[in-house]
Parts: C-alpha cells; structure tokens; sequence
C-alpha cells in the first residue's frame, strides 16, 4: 500500500516503524519543521524527521498547509492509497484529507469522544481517570471528530506517570494501525455526547496552585511529567516538583507543616518526595533538607 506518514514527536515513532517493519510503501513523510533548540539555538529535527531520514526516507516539512498550494499539489501527486496521521501538529484543510484514496487515518491517543485535542494523555492523567487509550479515527475536517475505526484501552493506576502511559499507547497505535490498513473495518460515528478537550499545554500550566486539592496536585505532578514539569517557588527559589505523595495534615495553603516537607493544600496535605532546585540536580527530599533549610511556617506559591 502507498501511504504517507505524517507526525512529529516522540509518541509517531512506534507506527512509523511499525508500517517500514510491515513492509508498507511510505512514499513521503510529513512533520513539523526543524527548531531551535539547545544553548546554541541550533536548528533541530523533530524525532519523526530523524527517524525517517535513518530509514532513508523522503521528509518534507512545510511550515503551513492553509493556503499553501505547491505544497497541496506536490502532496496530491504522491498518489497515495491513505494518510497515516499520529501527532502531526498541524491541521489538515478539506483537500489534503481528500487527496488519498482511502483518505487521512489518525492515531489518537485517547478513547473517543473523550479528550479530543492537543494534550488528551496529560488530560487523561490530570483528571483521575481509570483508563484511557488509542482511538484509530478516519480524519475529517472537525477536531478529532471523524468516525471511529478500531481503538485499544490501557489502565491508568494510582500512582501512573505519564511517560508509562505515553509508551504503552504509542506501541498500542503502532500495532492497531496495522490492523485498520489490513483489516479496513466499517467506520463507527462518535457518540453525540462525552466528549471533553484537552487544550494545549504550556509552562504556566506547571505551576502549583496549593488552594487546590491536594489529589489534583499529586495528578498534576504525574501528568506533566517530563513537560511541562510541576514547580513552586519559596522566597527567590523556584523549585521543581519531581515526585510528591498524599499525607495527613491541614492548614494554610502553601504553608510548610513538618520537618519532612509537608505541605497544607486547598483540601489535604501533600508530601515532597523529590524535588530539584534551580541550578541543581535533583534530589530525595530528605537529601535536599539536609543543605537547605525549609522550617515548618515556611510559605510556598506558584
């Protein structure tokens, strides 16, 4: 089968092996453009770019689709049987959803109508839910919205961080992709009702808001894991949340109860099991005490 890949992060990888390993034909791959990136600021290449070109594979990356009609006609000319999407990162106009035979196929990393949009793994997290997983979706012009084609459901546990569940779902796409292609089962519309949005993220959602309850906290910190991270600051010091536990205890929100880092929230206390100050590596809480000195009454905030 003909097919173009188009995606960008870490979470394609899995499916675009999975395709070249399953002997597809990608005729093209698609991804977001080259960043700055490090102290230099040097331009760099998004995962799926580095890995397409390993396989020696032709990369194209145009900064925008809306619009742009060499790139559309240089797309329609691949004359390709589908569109594999997984986390492309841009949106796709009615003419290169039409442009394939048997059109765009997403890989969404969610079960459908929930968590549509940008960040559904993080959403899935932060909200406390038992599960999620992978939709496959036939593409249409709505967000996240076209009919189902298969989907594959992963357990969210208590202590569940997001990079455990990101891997899981990224290998559950890979292999359900290849079922879809083979299998090409009867698209199932979504339902009219259930459907949330999970917005995209960025680094003012990594502060800790300690009026909240504390379980919202502690999800917080396992759902923006590695990104965007979860940090407090203390006088001039902003410190970053590395891990943190439910405890007993109340009191002002922000203030330090213990010798041990608890800390009283909205609802409930939270304890800091790690944590990493600007600058420095990350340490156990316990280690961290031992040369910075945060005495109970001490006021944290975002």
């Amino acid at each position: 089968m003909r097919l173009v890949f188009m995606g960008s992060p870490d979470f394609a990888v899995p499916a675009l092996r999975s395709l070249v390993n399953a002997g597809q034909e990608i005729v093209a791959v698609y991804c977001q453009p080259p960043r700055p990136a490090g102290r230099g600021q040097s331009l760099q290449p998004c995962p799926v770019q580095r890995v397409a070109e390993e396989l020696g594979l032709p990369v194209h990356y145009p900064a925008r689709l809306r619009g742009n009609a060499e790139a559309l006609a240089a797309f329609q000319a691949l004359d390709a049987d589908a569109a594999v999407v997984a986390a492309y990162g841009l949106i796709l106009p009615r003419a290169w959803l039409e442009a394939p035979k048997r059109g765009c196929i997403n890989i969404h990393a969610s079960l459908l109508p929930r968590w549509r949009g940008a960040a559904p793994i993080h959403a899935a997290i932060l909200a406390g839910d038992a599960e999620t997983g992978v939709t496959i979706m036939q593409m249409d012009e709505g967000l996240d919205t076209g009919p189902m084609l298969m989907e594959g459901r992963v357990a969210i546990g208590p202590r569940t961080r997001l990079p455990e569940v990101h891997d899981a779902l990224a290998a559950i796409g890979a292999d359900l992709i290849l079922k879809v292609l083979e299998t090409n089962p009867a698209p199932v519309p979504q339902p009219d009702s259930g459907s949330t949005y999970a917005p995209r993220l960025s680094r003012g959602d990594a502060k800790i808001d300690w009026s909240k309850p504390a379980a919202a906290i502690e999800r917080q910190i396992r759902a923006f894991d590695p990104w965007p991270g979860t940090f407090t600051t203390m006088g001039a010091d902003q410190l970053k949340v590395l891990d943190a536990e439910l405890a007993d205890g109340q009191g002002e929100p922000g203030t330090v109860l213990d010798g041990a880092l608890t800390i009283a929230c909205g609802e409930g206390a939270l304890r800091i099991t790690r944590l990493q100050r600007a600058g420095r590596a990350p340490a156990a809480a316990a280690d961290f005490l031992r040369g910075f000195a945060v005495p109970p009454g001490t006021k944290l905030s975002a």
